[in-house]
């Protein structure tokens, strides 16, 4: 299904944007969804005249924990183009009922660091020569990064699968003459031949891709293209790891960067991109106080499912986690989780989200042992990581973002986005701000790979510290903050111990 019918559908759902005083779920909800606009990291402004009170105290402490600073509106000195200002949802732009176009142009607005990584590109880089394929989610983040390439002077053509495409933004991005291979009612069939016409069409030499299947493809079905590759961008997780086996395996043709190791995406698009998003999509779904009370099993503790977990404890969850790494188990109960054997809680839980990237994390047994009208649903995600393919056919309805599940000798289950990612199926994806940082690693991705060109292995790279501190510097100088900086070290410095002093007597003090 295509996010603009999702959009259309959702209107049957949880559409109200009435928000009741000091209701910071129900806010949250609205703002995140009609602006498709990140909470985290950015900084609530409160009305100079909403009066003290335990509930004001509640919601104070509500955005904190979201990953908010909270300042009054008489604050002259809070950043405007990262601040929200409470309760004025309803005034806001709603995206999901704005023109491809509109949609393009307000998610350019709020992608600054983007925007200079480009320019930067631009500035060091012959870009005429380039021709770069896009294997992404279609929507306005990534026709954004399509766009400025573009006026950049790139080739670019990009692709999306049927149930990951925006159609407004594929017609607005086909009217600015960048090439689109995607449709929403393509089969199986017809997706591959799409592929490999922009593949053939295009002749890309470098290929951006999340979940590495486009590149893959090309590996398998173009093997004289992948072998020419000055190198391939790897946006997702489980893109990374499969181009890591095919290393280890020695058949990878061609150089990866990947892009989802570096701290300036993973730090923030899993646990505060799809984290935030996931549980703002859930409740659009399901209604604001959805979490509030519910027992929420989250089985995986990576960055996505820590993000979604602190969010919905947020928001009144009672989460407890599973995870098979004795690490994240630990950190999880750091960080206040229980954790425990997924065959124990999922009896139990009012809803159970997998976060784990992993084929059948949930399988049908498990399923059969969950509690009658339980939520089941995935956020990030790969194609069945629930066990859905074990199931007969028939048993739930794909076209509709909220299924019942009926489990073959099992309990009938509330299915979320047909098993896919929520967020994206479902919702408007990742938020701006966020893509904002993905997206200028990606951009700095390529910028290594031509640097580098000639002088790669097949192998897959990760990229230096710098990169990451670049584009940290970047995005807090776009927000108004700024670093302390401080004389560093000689490179005599180890010399020095704490038994050192200056007249040369040693310290009698630890």
């Amino acid at each position: 299904m295509s996010q603009q019918q999702t959009f259309d559908r959702q209107s049957d759902y949880h559409r109200s944007d009435r928000v009741s005083p000091l209701d910071f779920a129900s806010w949250a909800r609205a703002y995140s969804q009609r602006t498709n606009r990140s909470l985290a990291g950015s900084r609530i402004v409160l009305p100079d005249d909403l009066p003290s009170s335990p509930e004001r105290d509640l919601l104070v402490s509500q955005a904190h924990d979201w990953g908010m600073s909270v300042s009054q509106a008489h604050n002259s000195d809070a950043p405007t183009t990262f601040s929200t200002y409470y309760p004025q949802s309803a005034d806001v732009p709603d995206m999901r009922e704005s023109t491809g176009a509109q949609a393009m142009d307000w998610a350019q607005e709020h992608m600054p660091v983007l925007r200079a990584l480009v320019d930067q590109f631009c500035s060091e880089h012959d870009t005429s020569q380039l021709r770069i394929a896009m294997c992404l989610i279609l929507e306005p983040k990534t026709a954004i990064l399509a766009r400025l390439l573009a006026q950049a002077g790139a080739q670019v053509g990009i692709y999306a699968g049927p149930e990951t495409l925006d159609p407004r933004v594929a017609q607005q991005l086909r009217s600015e003459g960048i090439a689109v291979y995607a449709n929403p009612n393509w089969n199986q069939a017809q997706s591959v031949s799409g592929a490999l016409e922009l593949l053939d069409t295009l002749g890309p030499n470098l290929i951006i891709d999340d979940g590495a299947s486009f590149a893959r493809l090309a590996a398998r079905e173009r093997p004289e293209l992948a072998a020419q590759l000055i190198g391939v961008a790897e946006e997702t997780t489980s893109g990374v790891r499969a181009f890591d086996a095919m290393e280890a395996d020695q058949v990878l043709p061609f150089p990866v960067v990947a892009v989802n190791d570096s701290l300036m995406k993973t730090g923030f698009d899993n646990a505060h991109g799809t984290g935030e998003t996931c549980a703002t999509t859930i409740q659009e779904l399901l209604g604001s106080g959805c979490f509030e009370n519910c027992q929420l099993a989250v089985i995986g503790y990576g960055p996505v499912g820590r993000g979604f977990a602190q969010r919905v404890r947020t928001l009144g969850a009672q989460v407890t986690i599973c995870d098979s790494d004795p690490r994240a188990c630990l950190r999880a109960a750091f960080e206040g989780f229980p954790t425990r054997n997924i065959d124990q809680v999922l009896p139990t839980s009012d809803m159970v989200i997998s976060a784990t990237g992993v084929y059948h994390t949930v399988s049908l047994e498990q399923m059969r042992a969950m509690r009658p009208s339980a939520v089941l649903a995935v956020i990030g995600g790969i194609a069945n990581e629930l066990a859905l393919d074990d199931l007969p056919s028939g048993s739930f309805d794909h076209s509709q973002p909220v299924s019942d599940l009926q489990v073959p000798d099992g309990p009938r289950l509330k299915l979320l986005s047909s098993g896919d990612g929520v967020n994206y199926t479902a919702g408007g994806g990742n938020p701006i701000e966020i893509m904002d940082l993905s997206f200028a690693v990606q951009t700095s991705a390529l910028a290594w790979l031509l640097d580098h060109r000639g002088q790669l292995k097949t192998a897959v790279y990760r990229l230096p510290e710098q990169v990451d501190r670049q584009i940290a510097e970047v995005a807090l100088q776009a927000r108004g903050y700024e670093t302390s900086p401080f004389e560093p070290q000689t490179d005599h410095s180890w010399q020095v111990t704490r038994f050192d002093q200056p007249n040369g007597a040693a310290s009698s003090s630890l």
